[in-house]
C-alpha cells in the first residue's frame, strides 16, 4: 500500500466518523421535536430521551462514547433521514 493510499484510507475513515456524529446530533434535534422537550437539543436530547427511555442515571448515559450512543438508537433511528436543511454537499 503506498503513503498516498494510507492516507486516504486514514482519512475516510475520520471522515466517516465525523459524518455520522453529525447524523447523531441532527437527529437529537429531531427527537427535542417529536417529545416536545423545552430547551434540549443536539446530545442534550439524546442524553436525555435515554434517561427516560431506559432509567439510566445522567452520568451512565455521558458516559457513553458516540458509537455506543448510536447503536442503542439505531432502532429509533431507523428509516429517518436527514432533513434537507442539515444536507451539505459540499
Amino acid at each position: 500500500m503506498s503513503r498516498r493510499e494510507f492516507y486516504r484510507s486514514v482519512h475516510k475513515v475520520f471522515e466517516t466518523s465525523v459524518e455520522r456524529n453529525y447524523t447523531l446530533i441532527v437527529f437529537g434535534d429531531e427527537l427535542a421535536r417529536r417529545e416536545k422537550y423545552q430547551g434540549l437539543n443536539g446530545m442534550d436530547a439524546i442524553h436525555y430521551y435515554l434517561v427516560q427511555k431506559h432509567n439510566w442515571l445522567p452520568s451512565q448515559v455521558k458516559s457513553l462514547s458516540m458509537d455506543e450512543l448510536h447503536f442503542l438508537l439505531t432502532e429509533d433511528m431507523h428509516g429517518w433521514e436527514l432533513p434537507k436543511e442539515a444536507v451539505f454537499e459540499d
